[in-house]
C-alpha cells in the first residue's frame, strides 16, 4: 500500500460526500432559477404559462440530476468519458438524418415527450473527453504534434456537424472551450497563434461559405441601422430595452419593450434585455455577479483538485459557463453578432438547462472527489 492510498480513501460513503459537497455552488442554482422564473413570468405578461412553470419543473428535475452526478464516483465519470462523447457524436449525426426542423434550423431530435438539442450536451461531453485524454499524457507528450491529432479531431468533428445544422454560435463555443482545455493542458501559446493566423488567412473562404442569414447577422452587428425594420430590428429593440431600464429599472411587468411585444425572443435569446429593462443597471449587475461567483467557485474547485482529470474538467466547464454568459450578454448589448446562445438558468430551454446543470454536477463531483486517487499512468502514484 502506498502512502497516498493510506491517507486518501478509495471510496467515500454518502455522508462523507454530502459533507464535502460545495453547498455554496448548489445554492446558486435555485437563486438563478428564481431569476429565470420571474423573467419568464414577465415575458408571458404576468402568467405562469407557458414558460415559467415549465422552467421551474425542469430546474427541479435537473437539480436532482446535478446532485446525482455530484455524488457519483469520479472514477466512474472518468471511465465513461469517451462513451458519453461518442454517444453525443451519434446524436449529432442523427440530427442530420432525422432532426426536427424549426425556424430554418435542424438542431433537435424529437423523442416523443421531450425534444433534445444534442449540441448543447456535446459542449459538456467535449470537455469531459478532452480532460480524460490529457489526463493520460505526460507534460512532455503534450507538446508533440502527433499527440494533438486526437484532441483536434474531438473538437473539429462536432464543430463541423453543428455548423451543418446550421448553428454558428454553438460551433464557435465548441472550438473556444476545446481550445481552452488544450491551453490548460499545456499546449504552447505559439501553436494557438499559428492556428489564429491560419483562421485569419481563411476568412475569405469562411465568409464565402456562410449562409445568407449568417452574413446578414455579421453585417447587422457592424451596422444595426442598415436595416432597422428587418435584420437590425432585434438588436435595436434590445438597445432600447437596455437603455430604458436606467439604474433601478421599470419594475416587474413594467418594461415597455417587453410588455408591448417590441422585444423579440424575450423568453430565450433576449431574456437579459428584458431583465435589464425591468430591474435596471443594478439588477443586471447583480445577475452578472451571481454568474461570476459561480465561475469563480468552479475555478477554485479546479485549483484545489489533486488529480489532473478533475482540474481540466472543472476549469473547462467553468470556461464553458463563462462563454454562455459572455456571448449572450455580448450579443444583447450589440458587442457580438446575434448567434442564438441562451443565458444559463434564465432563458427558456430544456436542453440548455440540462446541459448547464450536468456541467455543474461534474464540477461538484470533482470537488467531492478531489483527493480520490486517479493515477495518470500504470505504475504512477495518484495525480
Amino acid at each position: 500500500m502506498t502512502p497516498h492510498a493510506r491517507i486518501r480513501p478509495l471510496r467515500l460513503d454518502l455522508g462523507e460526500k454530502l459533507r464535502a459537497l460545495n453547498w455554496a455552488l448548489v445554492l446558486l442554482v435555485p437563486i438563478l432559477g428564481l431569476v429565470g422564473y420571474l423573467v419568464l413570468y414577465s415575458a408571458a405578461g404576468g402568467a405562469h404559462a407557458p414558460w415559467a412553470w415549465r422552467h421551474a419543473v425542469r430546474l427541479a428535475v435537473g437539480t436532482l440530476v446535478m446532485l446525482a452526478v455530484a455524488l457519483t464516483d469520479v472514477r466512474l465519470v472518468y471511465r465513461f468519458a469517451y462513451p458519453v462523447f461518442a454517444l453525443c457524436l451519434l446524436a449529432l449525426m442523427a440530427v442530420d438524418i432525422a432532426g426536427t426542423l424549426s425556424k430554418g434550423a435542424q438542431r433537435w431530435l424529437d423523442l416523443g415527450p421531450v425534444r433534445l438539442q444534442p449540441s448543447e450536451v456535446t459542449k459538456v461531453a467535449l470537455v469531459l473527453a478532452l480532460a480524460r485524454y490529457f489526463h493520460g499524457l505526460r507534460i512532455e507528450e503534450v507538446g508533440r504534434p502527433s499527440a494533438l491529432l486526437a484532441p483536434l479531431g474531438m473538437i473539429g468533428l462536432p464543430a463541423v456537424l453543428v455548423l451543418g445544422q446550421p448553428d454558428l454560435g454553438t460551433a464557435v463555443m465548441l472550438v473556444a472551450v476545446g481550445g481552452t482545455v488544450l491551453f490548460l493542458a499545456g499546449v504552447r501559446i505559439w501553436k494557438f497563434l499559428l492556428a489564429g493566423a491560419a483562421v485569419a488567412a481563411a476568412l475569405p473562404v469562411i465568409w464565402a461559405n456562410l449562409r445568407d442569414y449568417q452574413r446578414e447577422r455579421v453585417l447587422t452587428f457592424l451596422d444595426p441601422e442598415r436595416d432597422p425594420l428587418g435584420a437590425g430590428y432585434h438588436i435595436l429593440q434590445s438597445y432600447i430595452a437596455l437603455g430604458s431600464g436606467g439604474v433601478w429599472g421599470r419594475g416587474l411587468l413594467g418594461g415597455t419593450q417587453a410588455q408591448l411585444d417590441f422585444l423579440p425572443e424575450k423568453q430565450t435569446d433576449f431574456a437579459f434585455a428584458l431583465l435589464a429593462e425591468e430591474t435596471g443597471f443594478v439588477g443586471a449587475v447583480l445577475l452578472l455577479s451571481l454568474y461570476a461567483t459561480m465561475v469563480f467557485i468552479a475555478f477554485a474547485v479546479a485549483l484545489r483538485c489533486e488529480h489532473h482529470f478533475g482540474r481540466l474538467l472543472a476549469a473547462g466547464l467553468a470556461v464553458n459557463l463563462a462563454l454562455y454568459v459572455t456571448i449572450n450578454v455580448g450579443m444583447v448589448a450589440g458587442l457580438l453578432p446575434v448567434v442564438g446562445v441562451p443565458l444559463p438558468f434564465v432563458s427558456y430551454g430544456g436542453t440548455a438547462m440540462f446541459a448547464s446543470l450536468l456541467g455543474l454536477g461534474l464540477v461538484l463531483c470533482v470537488d467531492v472527489h478531489r483527493r480520490v486517487p486517479l493515477p495518470r499512468h500504470p505504475g504512477d502514484p495518484p495525480a
